[in-house]
C-alpha cells in the first residue's frame, strides 16, 4: 500500500470520528430529553400530557422507521439549509444526528422505564419536587443502562458514516468505494474493514467499561 493511500486512510478515519463524535453529541443533547419526556408525559408519569405524548411518540417512531440512506436523499434540502453544502463531513452530520437522536432515546426511554417505581413513590412521599425526582432519582438509576444505550447508538453510527460515504459524506466509506471496489483493490477494502472493525472494539470496550464501573457504585 502506497504512502498516499495511507495517508488517505488516516485522514478517513479521522473524518469517520469527526462525523460519528458530533452526530453522537447531538444524539445526546436531543434524545435524552424526548426520553425523559416520553417516560414522564406517559399515563402514571409525574407529568401526565398523554396527548403529546402520543404525537412525541408517533414522531419518534416515524424517524425510527425511515432507512437512514433514505433518510439522507431526503434531509438533503435541511441539510443545504444548516451547513450550505450536501457533501464532505459537515454535511453528513445533519442526516446521522436526526436518524440516530430517535433511536437513542428509545433505548434510553427504555433504561429509564425500568427504575424500580418503588424509588419514584418514596421521592414522591418525602416531598420531593419532580425535577429533583428526574435528576437525582430516574436518571443516576438509569445511567448504566443509558451509556449501554448510547454505545449501542455509537456503533450502529460507525455503520452509517460508511454508508453515507457513498453518497459524498467522505470517511472510511468513501475511501471503500472509491478506492477499494471501483478499482476492485482488495487491500484497501481490507484496510477499511480493519479500522472499522477497530474502532467498534474500542468504543465497545470504552462503553462496557463505564457502565461496569457505574454498575459497582
Amino acid at each position: 500500500m502506497s504512502p498516499q493511500m495511507i495517508d488517505r486512510l488516516w485522514q478517513a478515519g479521522l473524518d469517520t470520528l469527526v462525523m460519528v463524535g458530533a452526530s453522537a453529541g447531538i444524539a445526546v443533547l436531543g434524545g435524552l430529553p424526548l426520553a425523559l419526556f416520553l417516560v414522564t408525559s406517559g399515563p402514571g408519569g409525574i407529568f401526565p400530557a398523554p396527548r403529546t405524548n402520543r404525537m412525541v411518540g408517533t414522531l419518534v417512531n416515524g424517524f425510527r422507521a425511515v432507512p437512514f440512506i433514505v433518510l439522507l436523499v431526503a434531509l438533503i434540502p435541511f441539510t443545504r439549509l444548516v451547513t450550505g453544502t450536501t457533501i464532505g463531513v459537515w454535511a453528513a452530520i445533519v442526516p446521522l444526528a436526526v436518524s440516530a437522536t430517535p433511536f437513542f432515546a428509545r433505548i434510553a426511554e427504555v433504561s429509564l422505564r425500568e427504575v424500580d417505581a418503588g424509588l419514584v413513590e418514596a421521592a414522591q412521599s418525602i416531598g420531593c419536587r419532580r425535577r429533583h425526582i428526574l435528576i437525582h432519582v430516574l436518571l443516576p438509576e438509569a445511567l448504566p443502562g443509558i451509556v449501554g444505550g448510547f454505545t449501542i447508538t455509537v456503533v450502529s453510527m460507525i455503520g452509517a458514516s460508511a454508508m453515507a460515504g457513498a453518497v459524498g459524506a467522505g470517511g472510511l466509506g468513501d475511501v471503500a468505494i472509491r478506492y477499494g471496489y471501483q478499482r476492485f483493490d482488495t487491500t484497501v477494502m481490507a484496510a477499511v474493514i480493519a479500522i472499522l472493525v477497530a474502532i467498534v472494539c474500542l468504543v465497545q470496550l470504552v462503553g462496557d467499561t463505564v457502565v461496569r464501573r457505574l454498575t459497582a457504585r
